[in-house]
């Protein structure tokens, strides 16, 4: 089933004259959602308009009452959208008659932080329930379960029932049945908010690598920056309703413009660190600079001390990636001499605060 699924899906379209046509696989253009409240009407997405690449892994960041939640469930038509479209290789969802949108929705897995598995059901049924209700014969849907259990790696428990699960095993249950009606698009809503750290990373290397296996689409939507490091190519991040900022992951780190984008990215010891006066300036090393002994080799050309108030390392996209806050000498001939040669190391340099 899987072949056949990446055969029709996964091959670029082609124009007229022979030429590779590209198209965002998901384009979200000027979307709003209202609920009705006693008080009147609450906007819950306000004009959001988003572009999903086929086969990336993008990321949709906000913190709690931003709008995540109801945004992937728009993207699915779960939510009807008060206004504005949602484009799935080019075909507007939000105008389908049910029977044909119910048709589609089989080609977007979902998988959730408390992963509502069956718990009546073991693994295997649990794999094999989408099938049935789309009327995939049972023996067919037995042995591609299986296959999608051993894909997830772990095909030793087709026959334990949820309650015999560890969390990171349910949630590995949760991705293949995501994965059983050939999803070509993956939605996480919060998928690992309910793990530990360690678990966390092995069920977000799993995605990574489904996504890399399978060139499958995958929307993370979290409230947590450390996960859209570790596996997102692009983020957007949603604040009161609406997306202030996307790109790279790594650009986003870097240099982020908006202020909901510097509270995701600065931890606390690091916003404490960019209210100290005087001459304190944030410092980003990419992934080629990182383990450069760069300060030291600032101090030893300027001959000058500076007082580091903050240092982070981060895991993005496989490279690493630094920030540090430092608080620069008095002397304005000194600190100038101290920018100049960071700058001339192309590190990103921002005053802190």
């Amino acid at each position: 089933m899987r072949r056949a699924f990446c055969a029709a899906y996964f091959c670029p379209k082609v124009g007229k004259g022979g030429e590779i046509v590209s198209q965002p696989l998901i384009q979200i253009e000027h979307l709003s959602k209202d609920f009705p409240s006693a008080s009147g009407r609450i906007t819950a997405l306000d004009d959001v308009s988003l572009s999903i690449e086929q086969g990336e892994i993008f990321g949709i960041i906000g913190m709690s009452g931003a709008g995540k939640s109801t945004l992937v469930r728009c993207i699915n038509i779960l939510e009807q959208p008060t206004s504005g479209s949602v484009l799935l290789d080019g075909r507007d969802l939000t105008k389908l008659p049910k029977w044909e949108l119910y048709r589609v929705r089989r080609s977007i897995g979902m998988i959730f932080q408390q992963f509502n598995l069956l718990m009546q059901r073991t693994a295997l049924q649990n794999v094999c329930f989408p099938m049935e209700l789309a009327g995939v014969e049972k023996g067919l849907a037995a042995k591609h379960a299986q296959e999608l259990l051993e894909l997830v790696g772990i095909s030793d428990k087709a026959g334990a029932y949820p309650a015999q699960l560890s969390g990171g095993q349910r949630q590995r249950v949760a991705i293949a049945r995501a994965l059983a009606t050939d999803a070509k698009v993956l939605l996480c809503d919060e998928a690992t908010s309910a793990l530990d750290p360690a678990t966390t990373r092995d069920v977000l290397a799993l995605l990574k690598d489904l996504n890399e296996r399978l060139g499958i689409t995958i929307v993370v939507i979290t409230h947590e920056m450390r996960v859209i490091e570790q596996i997102c190519h692009r983020v957007a991040i949603l604040d009161n309703s609406r997306v202030v900022e996307t790109g790279r992951v790594r650009d986003v780190f870097a240099n982020p413009k908006s202020a909901a984008a510097r509270r995701l990215i600065y931890p606390d010891d690091a916003e404490q660190a960019n209210e100290v006066k005087g001459r304190a300036y944030r410092v980003v090393f990419d992934g080629s600079s990182s383990f450069e002994p760069v300060i030291a080799n600032m101090v030893l050309e300027v001959s000058q001390p500076v007082n580091i108030l903050f240092a982070d390392t981060k895991d993005i996209q496989g490279q690493a990636y630094g920030q540090m806050v430092i608080q620069l000498p008095e002397s304005t001939e000194a600190a100038g001499r101290m920018l100049s040669y960071l700058r001339s190391r192309g590190l990103t340099v921002e005053e802190a605060g």
